[in-house]
């Protein structure tokens, strides 16, 4: 069975690659088992220096693979029937944050490389990461704000402040990597063709230092988003998470895809052309 995520070393640095182009890299189960397994051997390789986190083919990570869970695949039963189990829920989606996390609490630096698209759960992933560059045209977003979804991770406002975080997870808007980079989202957004040649630069410039002060200055930094309450704000936004999948929208988000498809329930969301709430198009007022 090919492995969803790759992994091998190259010299000083480690290369973890999410591996199913096919679906642009979308989350399923065993993805985020895979990626914090590919961090822990990174790791425990005293050779490694830095991590390099990349997606195979036209994108990063399109999130969390709905027709995977719609269709009953998944373990963690992403929807409930009603009366749904919260803790069920949160035990699901805790568990899938806690490997997602990995990334974070790696004591290697990762830098991550975004071609394509980080949106919805991919972007939980991107913004764990130490560093984020992209290409230009790559798109950064957490559409399933608007219905059906909270980012776990909650990220969001230790990178970009309380008001800016709000600007995105209030619209469920996708901006490109300049928008991104204006925004202090991301450290650097280049254009795609010198995307490759930037990750490995600076790469390379972190694997000349030595691994444990590399250690020591992240532990330093990551402690001081820690103290802010960060455990406590994924825990609220993971309870959160399950509530919007179950709340009247969310249910309404999910026949609604039974019905129409989830691309074109998908397309209805992000445009703002339906209203969960009375669970009509607008145009039909």
């Amino acid at each position: 069975m090919t492995s969803k995520i790759l992994y091998e070393r190259d010299g000083r640095i480690a290369r973890i690659t999410l591996n199913r182009p096919d679906v642009m890299n979308a989350i399923d189960d065993e993805v985020p088992m895979q990626l914090a397994d590919a961090v822990a051997e990174a790791n425990a390789d005293d050779g490694v220096h830095v991590i390099i986190l990349a997606g195979k083919g036209r994108a990063f990570c399109a999130g969390y693979d709905l027709a995977y869970y719609a269709g009953g695949e998944g373990t963690g039963q992403a929807v409930q029937d009603m009366p749904w189990d919260p803790m069920k829920d949160y035990a699901f989606m805790s568990q899938a944050t806690e490997r997602i996390m990995s990334v974070w609490r790696s004591l290697k630096p990762v830098i991550c490389k975004v071609q394509g698209f980080a949106v919805a759960g991919g972007s939980d992933i991107a913004l764990c990461a130490d560093m984020v560059v992209m290409a230009d045209d790559a798109q950064i977003g957490y559409m399933p704000a608007r219905v059906w979804g909270c980012p776990t991770t909650a990220m969001w406002v230790y990178r970009l402040g309380p008001e800016k975080a709000k600007r995105m997870l209030l619209t469920g808007d996708k901006i490109d990597g300049k928008e991104a980079e204006r925004l202090g989202l991301v450290l650097k957004s280049v254009p795609a063709n010198q995307l490759d040649a930037e990750v490995e630069a600076l790469a390379e410039r972190l694997s000349t230092v030595p691994a444990n002060h590399l250690m020591m200055q992240k532990m330093v930094i990551n402690q001081a988003i820690e103290a802010m309450g960060l455990a406590n704000t994924q825990r609220l936004a993971t309870l959160v998470d399950g509530m919007t999948r179950h709340s009247p929208e969310g249910v309404n988000f999910t026949a609604r895809s039974e019905a129409v498809g989830w691309k074109q329930a998908v397309d209805e969301r992000d445009n703002g052309t339906f209203d969960w709430t009375r669970n009509k198009p607008f145009d039909e007022d």
